[in-house]
């Protein structure tokens, strides 16, 4: 009875589909380490996963402390970067873990960094990151969760190549009219910021936890399991549903497969 009562994993273990060894070998890279990246980074570390890497440029705010787990007051007086802060928090519930921090904006690392590892968590909040992230997952053969909020609303969506649609097959016009303004930004100087959006931890927290299922899924080869579009989420209606993307063959990320 105590060996059962000892091992962290034991419920996990009478889900008879979830491939516990694959899990832990799994080399997760997680882009974005905010609220959400905090929500996904715990659930990744008491879901079995080791190895994850974070990639986030900033550090911690006082306005991040109602919805980030791993993060401090004493984080915000010393301005500890967000992606050493969720480090030692995946360390604190998950002590073999090996979580790896990188300082840095997404766009600004080599292109081996998607290759490198098996699956990718888009946990961003502006939308040039998130079409990078998608765009070269698909190319390294990487399937790419995505998530999204704003205020009681969020979406999760999973990209697979190479077949389904990806994220940027769903964007439209006014997306691509921000990415091309950020896009148009040169040297350290920022011309342009997206305005910042409602956020609540509830929200935060339904949206981690579908986004970490379906890497439970792929991990562990249950591909007929995986949600097929996009999971939409309303939490002031009480809802829930699945909306269809469908494959668009015009979609740059899709051309040459």
């Amino acid at each position: 009875m105590g060996s059962i009562d000892d091992d962290s994993l034991d419920r996990s273990r009478r889900i008879g589909w979830l491939d516990l060894g694959s899990i832990a070998s799994s080399r997760v890279l997680m882009v974005g380490a905010g609220a959400l990246g905090n929500e996904v980074a715990k659930n990744l570390a008491l879901s079995g996963f080791k190895n994850i890497t974070i990639v986030d440029m900033d550090h911690v705010v006082g306005s991040n402390l109602n919805r980030c787990l791993f993060f401090s007051r004493e984080d915000v007086r010393s301005r500890t970067r967000k992606v050493d802060a969720i480090a030692r928090g995946i360390l604190s519930v998950s002590p073999d873990a090996k979580p790896v921090p990188i300082c840095e904006r997404i766009e600004s690392l080599p292109a081996t960094v998607f290759r490198d590892h098996d699956l990718v968590f888009g946990c961003l909040d502006n939308i040039q990151a998130r079409i990078h992230s998608n765009a070269h997952s698909y190319r390294a053969g990487k399937a790419y969760i995505d998530g999204g909020m704003e205020g009681f609303v969020g979406k999760v969506m999973v990209a697979r190549p190479p077949d389904g649609a990806c994220v940027q097959c769903g964007m439209n016009r006014s997306h691509s009219k921000v990415a091309e303004m950020r896009f148009s930004c040169t040297g350290k100087d920022v011309v342009f910021h997206e305005p910042r959006l409602a956020a609540e931890i509830t929200t935060t927290s339904v949206v981690s936890a579908i986004m970490v299922r379906e890497a439970l899924k792929v991990v562990s080869g249950r591909m007929d399991m995986l949600i097929s579009n996009v999971f939409y989420y309303d939490g002031q209606r009480n809802q829930s549903e699945e909306l269809e993307i469908s494959l668009n063959p015009t979609c740059p990320v899709h051309q040459g497969f």
